[in-house]
């Protein structure tokens, strides 16, 4: 088994590879890789799980660094699934968010997301202003 690597460097990510692979694994939403990178870079915090060069795991966190921080783009790719790595990407960012309200959003992961200390709340809403990814990031 490889051994997997943790780590923040925005600029050791081929966001092109990482573009197609979130494709091939059913986990994209149509950012260009531009969009992508852009969206890691101006993250509160940003974490990565690599096996060599590959990227095989991703998570991030927007903040205000205050009181409520909100987790969002966690994902391991399907193959290193069942491991750990989604878990200890989160332990990464929390490192960074003492005294903060962590939040996230889920639609087919709630009982790992509980085995990670996460309690269900209350009920979400959600809003696109104007249209989905048609802003000036493209």
């Amino acid at each position: 088994m490889t051994a997997i690597r943790w780590h923040r460097d925005h600029d050791a990510v081929d966001w092109d590879a990482l573009t197609r692979d979130l494709a091939g694994d059913d986990f994209d939403n149509g950012r260009t890789p531009a969009q992508l990178a852009l969206s890691f870079r101006q993250s509160f915090a940003a974490v990565y799980a690599a096996d060599h060069a590959r990227t095989i795991g991703t998570a991030r966190v927007l903040s205000d660094g205050v009181c409520n921080a909100y987790l969002v783009d966690l994902w391991t790719l399907s193959a290193y699934r069942r491991r750990g790595i989604a878990r200890r990407m989160i332990d990464v960012l929390c490192e960074r968010l003492d005294g903060q309200h962590l939040c996230l959003f889920t639609d087919d992961a709630p009982a790992f997301y509980a085995a990670c200390g996460f309690a269900q709340r209350g009920v979400a809403f959600e809003r696109v202003i104007g249209r989905w990814l048609q802003n000036s990031t493209r």
